[in-house]
């Protein structure tokens, strides 16, 4: 079970775990030599290993629920397959194409989610919301131009930012099945299986396409084992965490800072200067996800159960 609801420590905990999502793209410019499948697999079976002696402490109180219904348990299974495949496709990227590209194209999933509530679940949104939509679109279909344009800077910037886009559905996939899963476990019980069925995704594509690695340098197991810490565990932890008291659309919206802090990283840390172009388009997509979400929904209260 989850500790009572905390509006102080939810948004601690968001605070705490959004910044850290800014770091993720500049930790995989630092590997860009080495295999980016190699990389996720380290950061999924690091973050996973490093739950570990969480889940025995916890296992033994007796307290949590560790097990899980059949039918939890695929649910449980789908999000972490998908969320390897994120993980795979988003860091991949990230060797194409520019760190503020990936960043935004990778965070445009509140513009799949909507779509998705809309189709699935009936649900109706005011005007404002839809014109954000297209807008956000457009600035998004401007990004991959201005990449385009850029090609000798970056190796595939096309490639990249396809990647990029895919793997922001696949983020929308494992982001309704767990709000859905989220509302009924605890979060060591949702996020440990899940996270290991990351992990067995991401070491199965590495071994399907490499092979079994022969060597493991130093800088590549450091930067994944700082992947799995502080995007992951701090990141991703912290959303799972929130989206039982939070809002999943909240949630969403708070994600796409991602690119703000990416780009001012890149630009200090790996002077990475965006083009003027890239930067108008990081401007109106933006623009166009907060005309999306502009009523955000309040916190609710949640029970411990």
């Amino acid at each position: 079970m989850d500790q009572p609801f905390s509006k102080l420590k939810v948004y601690s905990f968001l605070v705490i775990g959004l910044t850290t999502f800014g770091i993720a793209p500049v930790l995989v410019k630092f590997a860009t030599e080495y295999s980016a499948l190699l990389l996720v697999t380290i950061r999924t079976i690091g973050a996973f290993l490093m739950l570990v002696p969480v889940y025995v402490y916890q296992k033994r109180s007796k307290k949590y629920d560790l097990k899980a219904a059949g039918n939890e348990n695929r649910l449980m299974a789908m999000a972490g397959i998908a969320l390897g495949l994120h993980f795979t496709l988003w860091t991949s990227s990230l060797y194409f194409t520019s760190v503020a590209s990936a960043s935004v194209l990778v965070t445009i999933h509140p513009i799949m989610l909507i779509v998705a509530e809309r189709v699935l679940y009936k649900m109706n949104f005011a005007p404002t919301v839809w014109v954000g939509v297209f807008v956000a679109f457009g600035g998004s279909v401007l990004l991959g131009v201005s990449d385009y344009n850029a090609e000798t800077t970056f190796s595939n910037p096309v490639l990249g930012n396809a990647m990029a886009f895919t793997g922001a559905a696949i983020f929308a996939v494992y982001f309704l099945i767990g709000r859905k899963i989220r509302q009924n476990r605890s979060w060591l019980g949702y996020v440990f299986p899940v996270y290991g069925y990351a992990a067995a995704t991401c070491l199965v594509i590495l071994l399907v396409v490499e092979g079994v690695p022969t060597e493991l340098d130093a800088t590549v197991l450091w930067i994944g084992l700082a992947l799995a810490f502080g995007p992951q565990l701090l990141g991703h932890g912290s959303l799972n965490y929130a989206v039982k008291f939070v809002s999943p659309t909240l949630l969403s919206t708070l994600i796409l800072t991602e690119p703000i802090f990416a780009t001012i990283l890149a630009f200090f840390i790996l002077a990475e200067l965006p083009a003027v172009l890239s930067v108008v388009a990081i401007i109106i997509t933006l623009i166009g996800v907060t005309l999306t979400w502009r009523k955000k929904p309040k916190i609710q209260r949640a029970s411990a159960q």
